[in-house]
């Protein structure tokens, strides 16, 4: 089990890395982490939804992902509660502190997920979440220490050096935990090291004498990690747009803002200008404005009146500028969304942007599916995957934007063809669909995205084989 210092040391990455190192090695790997919370999700063959860091750890085992890697998953909607998936399925939503109380009810979930895995793999790579040292929230705990001795599984601790604080964040674990929790940890891992790694031997054996601990390894900073998908929207305030590009598409950062790894092939496109407009600032002059999934849709059409977004998009409309809604955004772009059922909050509803004639009713069991078609618009083909709650209906659905493989349809059009909005998720992973949008704007599709996700996940495999001791990583567990 990998569990870290604090939050964003890199726990994600080195899973998904060392999946593939140890894949690659002839074992059977799959990957695991018992709680996850993040908005960023993928739909799996098994009919549920996990965090994509999942998807994209399973990925890296060359394995199909599964409700089973991912148990618990907590998607914020508010700054104190969440909804709760477990085993892929939505069972309801709780607030922070009444989550606390729910926690030992779900470890049995946990284990008997985690025992699938086992049964069916060589070695299982666990992932822990947040702090190793949340010794708050110690008791009842399925996400780190709690999992770690239920399950007996030796514990690898990660540090980020590049935050500074190392010996603080290593020695400060240690001096945290109870004796037990400390007892399961096997060695540790300094992450994210820039410059010469020998000025920092010392640190390590010195890390290694005071908590005797072993040292796995030090891993320097592997900067193609911008190629993966992010598991977290904080990771979206640190893109930097290119200054030149042919084509500039703005998507502006939503409160509950859902699904953004929708925008990590654009993102990567050489000819693209794309920029995560931040709160606070006005939406820019560009080609296309992308409004993308939201875990909470009419509170997020209240924040992104807030931000004067509202008024900046229908300046953006008159002028003739076109404007994509994925999921969520597309509701947004219709007359009204209702929430009868307080699926997403508080029971209510809200006007939209009014710039599709259409409306949303939130209700009814979430739809979880991968789907493939054609463009009705382009025709070009395309997979993805729907991952929604409600029913859009109104006039300009008569113009769908999607047509899929068994005849249904999806989405809608604006009479004047320059606005449209869809529940499909993934449309530019797919290089043929990215490709048709991109033409719109007089420019060219030039990566294949799904080529670069596999040759980065085998970038990082060999960059970790380099620098930490996957052998004894490996005997920890025997």
């Amino acid at each position: 089990m990998f569990q870290g210092t604090g939050s964003d040391v890199g726990k994600s990455l080195i899973v998904a890395g060392l999946c593939r190192a140890y894949t690659r090695r002839g074992l059977t790997v799959r990957p695991f982490k018992p709680q996850n919370m993040s908005n960023n999700a993928a739909v799996t063959h098994d009919g549920g939804e996990i965090g994509r860091a999942q998807a994209l750890q399973a990925r890296a085992c060359r394995a199909q992902p599964s409700i089973h890697m991912n148990p618990v998953l907590l998607k914020p909607q508010s700054e104190t509660g969440s909804q709760v998936v477990v085993q892929g399925r939505v069972i309801g939503a709780a607030r922070a502190r009444d989550y606390q109380a729910l926690k030992p009810k779900l470890m049995g979930a946990v284990l008997e997920s985690f025992l699938r895995l086992k049964a069916e793999a060589d070695l299982v790579l666990v992932e822990g979440a947040g702090s190793a040292a949340e010794i708050n929230l110690r008791e009842g705990d399925i996400a780190n220490m709690g999992f770690a001795r239920a399950a007996n599984c030796p514990v690898a601790l990660i540090g980020d050096i590049d935050r500074g604080g190392i010996f603080a964040q290593i020695l400060g674990t240690k001096a945290a935990l109870s004796r037990e929790d400390a007892a399961t940890i096997a060695g540790f891992i300094v992450n994210k090291f820039r410059g010469d790694a020998s000025l920092f031997m010392s640190g390590m054996a010195t890390l290694a004498e005071r908590t005797g601990w072993r040292a796995f390894g030090l891993a320097p900073f592997f900067p193609a990690a911008a190629r993966l998908p992010a598991e977290d929207a904080f990771s979206l305030s640190k893109v930097d747009a290119r200054a030149e590009a042919r084509v500039t598409i703005a998507v502006p950062m939503l409160a509950r803002i859902a699904n953004f790894d929708d925008f990590d092939p654009l993102r990567l496109e050489p000819n693209v200008r794309l920029v995560f407009v931040r709160p606070g600032e006005p939406l820019p002059v560009c080609d296309l404005v992308i409004l993308p999934g939201s875990k909470a849709t009419i509170a997020d059409v209240a924040f992104f009146r807030g931000q004067g977004w509202a008024i900046d998009l229908l300046a953006h409309a008159r002028r003739g500028g076109r404007i994509l809604g994925l999921c969520g955004g597309y509701q947004m772009l219709g007359r009204s969304v209702a929430d009868p059922e307080g699926i997403e909050g508080p029971a209510g509803a809200v006007e939209g942007f009014g710039l599709l004639d259409v409306e949303t009713v939130l209700k009814g069991e979430k739809t979880l599916r991968s789907v493939s078609g054609k463009c009705v618009v382009n025709g070009a083909p395309f997979e993805g995957y729907e991952m929604h709650v409600g029913q859009t209906i109104g006039p300009d659905c008569k113009r769908p934007l999607l047509r899929f493989g068994d005849g249904r349809i999806d989405g809608a059009i604006s009479p004047d063809g320059r606005i449209a909005g869809a529940y499909v998720h993934g449309l530019f992973a797919d290089d043929r669909q990215r490709a048709a949008w991109l033409d719109l704007f007089g420019s060219a599709a030039e990566i294949d995205y799904g080529a670069t996700v596999e040759r980065t996940l085998d970038e990082l495999a060999d960059h970790l084989a380099a620098h930490l001791d996957l052998d004894a990583m490996l005997n920890a567990t025997r």
